[in-house]
């Protein structure tokens, strides 16, 4: 039977086989049951066969700690998010490269909207994207442009004036180093100037289609604190990444982000949320009732 993850975007992409355990000889795991077996060898000495057993889900259960009613409130949420028409559904990272420009450029543009996006509404990063994408939005034509042109292209996106020389710098390296095209690993974008966790884990989902990380911002750091998701109360996106990363299943690390962006986006605000439109209201632990 074959199993799958979901995209940002609710699109479901399947991967098949199984995998079998074979008979070890090694330690056991922790939480793992052991099996013997004795047989008779070609030259007729008894033999020990010793199979580890997965722990049951009731095994698991027990060791693994997760939020309360969290699937009821993913479930609403998904419903809540079934007309995808938040910024991020029309203006996000993953609308704004050009779908119809080679492999390399593609992943370019995706890893510079993100550069952009840091601190910026989905509406000011898309129309400076549109501005790029005008102008010609290839390594080598960054690298021709000159910084106060570069400004003036992506102006009014938050710290412009910084993003100006990290765009600048990256592109630079990614001529010098990677032949154009961006690193295919966490390791190495995150070395870039102007590329933290965050990105660098989106950058992986969206540019290469592979799911390094849950990729944390605001919105996703606010509401995994006031829903609780978190074990106890994290201080930072980074810290909520690795507290979600420990408890949620690993196929629905790449929908979450999308799905709680548009959630805060719509509903879940950070300031004075609309806690009475929402279907969590009765099981959410942050809700405000009297709203």
């Amino acid at each position: 039977m074959s199993t799958g993850r979901v995209t940002r975007s609710g699109r479901r992409i399947l991967r098949g086989g199984k995998s079998q355990r074979k008979a070890d000889t090694t330690e056991p795991a922790a939480g793992q049951g052991v099996k013997s077996a004795t047989s008779r060898a070609a030259g007729g000495k008894r033999r020990t066969v010793v199979e580890y057993e997965a722990p049951s889900d009731d095994q698991d259960k027990k060791l693994r700690w997760e939020p309360q009613n969290w699937r009821k409130q993913l479930e609403n949420i998904r419903k809540m998010r079934s007309s995808r028409d938040a910024p991020v559904d029309e203006m996000g990272a993953e609308k704004c490269f050009d779908q119809n420009a080679e492999p390399q450029v593609m992943r370019y543009q995706v890893l510079l909207s993100l550069m952009l996006s840091s601190q910026t509404k989905d509406q000011v990063t898309s129309a400076a994207m549109t501005r790029l994408r005008q102008h010609g939005l290839t390594v080598g034509r960054i690298l021709d442009t000159d910084e106060e042109s570069l400004g003036k292209l992506i102006y009014p996106v938050g710290f412009w004036k910084s993003k100006v020389k990290y765009i600048k710098k990256t592109t630079e390296i990614l001529q010098e180093k990677y032949g154009g095209d961006i690193p295919d690993n966490v390791a190495e974008l995150v070395k870039l100037p102007g590329v933290g966790p965050k990105m660098a884990h989106l950058i992986m989902d969206i540019a290469w289609n592979k799911v390094s990380g849950i990729g944390v911002d605001t919105h996703v750091h606010r509401i995994s604190n006031r829903l609780k998701w978190v074990k106890k109360e994290t201080k930072s996106p980074e810290d909520t990444r690795v507290a979600l990363e420990d408890w949620l299943p690993r196929d629905l690390w790449s929908e979450i982000n999308w799905l709680l962006v548009g959630f805060g986006q719509q509903v879940c605000l950070p300031v004075s949320p609309w806690c009475s439109d929402c279907l969590n209201r009765d099981i959410c632990p942050g809700a405000n009732k009297k709203k």
